[in-house]
């Protein structure tokens, strides 16, 4: 039972940009924290993003003013805007869900979040 489905990942060439989303079935959906992880090949997990019910938002220092996290409640929908992408930027990316409130602590570890979805590849060349 897939909870969590990403969509938009791909190739592109450095420099350029990309945008992924996640859309989920879960309710209500703006009650929960969401976050983008990404993991590349031989390395662990890491937090891209994360922003809250509340709209507040968390950038890892390596994507800072590069990519844009952001929901539409609405629709039920993650996105996260990627501009300026490097090599580095290649992993999977993971949308990641979690009922209720983050502490600032704990927006980047992935023990915090219960719903994963099955993850997108981007790859920048």
């Amino acid at each position: 039972h897939v909870q969590l489905v990403e969509s938009g990942g791909g190739s592109v060439q450095a420099g350029g940009s990309l945008t992924i989303s996640c859309l989920t079935k879960e309710y209500p959906y703006d009650a929960y924290c969401m976050a983008w992880f990404r993991q590349a090949p031989g390395k662990e997990r890491e937090g891209v993003a994360a922003i809250d019910s509340d709209g507040n938002t968390v950038y890892a220092d390596s994507v800072k003013g590069r990519f844009t996290i952001s929901r539409d409640n609405a629709q039920n929908t993650l996105s996260l805007q990627m501009n300026s992408l490097k090599p580095e930027d290649t992993a999977v990316y993971y949308c990641a869900a979690v009922l209720g409130q983050v502490r600032n602590d704990q927006y980047f570890d992935a023990s915090t979040y219960r719903l994963w979805g099955q993850g997108t590849q981007v790859t920048v060349s």
